[in-house]
């Protein structure tokens, strides 16, 4: 009976050190997907912003943003993100017909993803 008091004890003790402390950012855009939809040329100049949160207990670090062909980062954060706090990265497309189906990387100091690397979908069509 003592071993399993020891046992259980560890289990819950150990089960501590898997939770992740530190910035975590979380998108507005379900998925990580920005959906243009279907867009005119002549009505839309493509340009979006990219809203999302730090719900970590640490500062947000936004240290590059990465764009495919087709895309200029328009603007993203210079400061650190308080926890809690909100942040945007402004993006523009450079509207050429045809469907949308690109990707762009940010880079962070988040540990709710990999490495801190974020990939958000682009996706849409671009009519004449």
């Amino acid at each position: 009976m003592k071993n399993i008091a020891v046992l259980i004890t560890m289990i819950l003790f150990s089960s501590f050190g898997f939770a992740q402390s530190g910035a975590k950012i979380n998108f507005k855009a379900a998925d990580n997907t920005i959906d243009y939809g279907t867009v005119s040329k002549q009505n839309d100049n493509g340009v979006r912003t990219i809203e999302f949160t730090n719900t970590g207990d640490a500062p947000l670090i936004i240290t590059n943003v990465l764009s495919t062909s087709g895309f200029t980062i328009s603007s993203k954060p210079t400061a650190p993100i308080a926890p809690g706090k909100n942040g945007k990265i402004d993006i523009k497309y450079n509207m050429v017909p045809g469907p949308i189906r690109k990707t762009i990387t940010v880079e962070s100091n988040a540990v709710n993803y990999d490495s801190g690397r974020i990939p958000l979908k682009i996706k849409g069509l671009v009519s004449e």
